[in-house]
């Protein structure tokens, strides 16, 4: 039997800028699957608790600054090595460049924690759109997971989970009923992807 025969293992890489729930939830699911797995993490921060999770889960973690995602292409070059089957932003707050995304066309996802189109774009991300979400006295909300494109929050509709908004939720309160959608949803989305791409 040729290795082309064998089943192949799908790569995962995953772009995060803050403390990396939904990274870890991605790469803790991934483990116990024997048809994917999370070869990477990738953040533009420091501080990023993304990087610590990736690390202590015996995951590649890797920091990258402006200047590598941008003009040097290091990032890209990165990434080619790598040969990821699928790239998922998971609260990454940077735009993502053009040339990666030419790249990897229809490989790169995001998730918003909102129903796109409402509540997206430049600056809206977090509590921002939580705030945003119940100020509008919205009667739900949801999350939304997208192909990436140039513009924030404008590729086209993977899926989308709703959860309903009550009087008395504050913007902590809905940020927790959106992150068990998150957590529930996104890594079996991912694993649709990876199937229907395989």
């Amino acid at each position: 039997m040729s290795h082309k025969e064998n089943a192949k293992t799908s790569k995962i890489v995953i772009f995060a800028s803050g403390s990396g729930t939904n990274a870890e939830n991605i790469i803790k699911f991934f483990q116990k699957s024997r048809n994917a797995e999370v070869t990477a993490v990738l953040s533009n921060r420091r501080s990023a608790g993304a990087l610590k999770r990736a690390h202590d889960l015996n995951v590649k973690a890797l920091l990258f600054d402006k200047d590598a995602l941008y003009n040097s292409h290091d990032v890209l070059n990165i990434l080619k090595d790598m040969d990821p089957d699928l790239i998922v932003l998971a609260g990454f707050l940077w735009l993502f460049p053009t040339n990666i995304i030419k790249a990897f066309p229809n490989k790169i996802i995001n998730i918003h924690p909102a129903l796109l189109p409402k509540y997206g774009g430049k600056g809206m991300y977090g509590s921002k759109v939580h705030e945003s979400v119940i100020d509008a006295k919205e009667k739900e909300s949801g999350i939304t997971i997208h192909y990436v494109n140039e513009k924030y929050d404008e590729g086209q509709t993977i899926f989308q989970a709703t959860t309903p908004v009550n009087e008395n939720d504050t913007a902590e309160t809905l940020a927790e009923k959106i992150h068990e959608l998150e957590y529930r949803h996104f890594p079996e989305v991912i694993q649709q992807l990876l199937e229907k791409n395989n």
